[in-house]
């Protein structure tokens, strides 16, 4: 059986509904196959990272970044998942062997109160230098998140399971 590993940081009610839709989408009964485990961002381990064959990550935009919980799941797991850097240490999309294999899908969702775009852009260019390949279209959702909202959550936790469906 897949696993399909949801990372996120869902401080407020707000936040915590997109997160629900998205692992409500994974678990589609339609979907099978999938073992879907949720951690909170400041509790997901690399061996859990390791052991996943796709990821959703979530996250609110703070100061037009990630949250320092998904930021901190980054820094906590990147080597041991794979993450390659350049020799300046930024984020590289290559290994000393050759091109970083990209493997297995991940996707994205970030809310934001008036833009998100920072904290995309941050998260993207961590996750360029892991083997993992964008799968879907980042959900980027601002201001409230009403039943709109939730159905585009709902729909990228079932896509990304899908391609990890038997």
């Amino acid at each position: 059986m897949a696993t399909l590993l949801l990372v996120h940081h869902a401080p407020t009610a707000t936040v915590q509904a997109l997160a629900a839709a998205v692992a409500a989408g994974a678990r589609d009964p339609e979907i099978t196959g999938v073992e879907v485990v949720v951690r909170p961002a400041l509790e997901a381990t690399a061996s859990e990272v390791l052991s996943a064959d796709g990821y959703v990550l979530g996250t609110p935009a703070n100061f037009g970044y990630m949250s320092g919980a998904l930021k901190h799941f980054f820094d906590s797991i990147f080597l041991e998942a794979g993450g390659a850097l350049s020799d300046d240490g930024s984020a590289a999309g290559s290994t000393p062997g050759g091109p970083v294999r990209r493997t297995k899908p991940y996707g994205l969702w970030v809310h934001g109160r008036y833009d998100t775009t920072g904290a995309v852009r941050a998260v993207q260019s961590i996750v360029g230098a892991l083997p993992w390949s964008q799968s879907a279209a980042v959900l980027e959702v601002l201001g409230d998140v009403g039943e709109a909202e939730e159905e585009r959550a709902y729909e990228l936790g079932a896509t990304i399971a899908a391609l990890l469906s038997a």
